[in-house]
């Protein structure tokens, strides 16, 4: 009885110590990615040059990662990445520190978007706000100004932003590292009635 007493208690002590650890933060960051600004036109999200190929695809030339601003939606400028798929931020991660607060399944839904190189090009993003924060497996995810950023799986096509609001923590992100917000919808015309 001692036995089964004693094991269920280093189950239970494991397990506890299991849960904590994946709650945990990363602790760590790099603000010293090198990057190169490579213009500073913001292109529409379906353009040539927005969408780009990304590190490991076919055409890949430098294996790096590329950021750029452009226009997506009703959402205005937000940054895209190689492909040019939106880049969201999660309101439950920090940016002083940068830590992120997303991983297992929350990882899967929302892929952080991984730094492939020491190399990040960028276009319309001031490249002194582009960083790094090491992730708890070791993997280095890029920052904008110290927010860590991420694709949504269910966008499908470069200028999907279905992530935006979603939980309402999950944002695209801007240039400058905020929230994107959606433009109101335009007023209704006049009719000529006053009404």
């Amino acid at each position: 009885m001692t036995r089964t007493r004693i094991a269920a208690l280093a189950l239970t002590a494991a397990a506890g110590l299991t849960f904590l650890s994946a709650c945990g933060s990363s602790g760590s960051s790099t603000a010293d990615t090198s990057t190169a600004d490579t213009s500073t036109a913001a292109p529409s999200a379906t353009s040539s040059a927005a969408r780009g190929t990304a590190a490991g695809q076919p055409g890949e030339k430098s294996g790096a990662v590329r950021l750029t601003a452009a226009s997506v939606g009703n959402l205005g400028t937000v940054v895209t990445d190689t492909n040019g798929m939106t880049l969201y931020r999660f309101d439950l991660d920090v940016a002083k520190p940068p830590t992120t607060n997303c991983d297992g399944d929350c990882a899967r839904a929302w892929p952080p978007l991984l730094a492939t190189s020491d190399t990040v090009e960028v276009s319309g993003v001031d490249k002194a706000l582009v960083g790094t924060v090491t992730r708890k497996d070791g993997t280095r995810q890029l920052t904008v100004n110290s927010w860590p950023v991420y694709r949504f799986a269910k966008d499908k096509a470069p200028g999907d932003a279905n992530g935006q609001g979603v939980n309402g923590t999950w944002f695209a992100v801007t240039p400058q590292g905020r929230k994107a917000v959606a433009a109101a919808a335009p007023a209704a015309a006049d009719n000529g009635y006053g009404y």
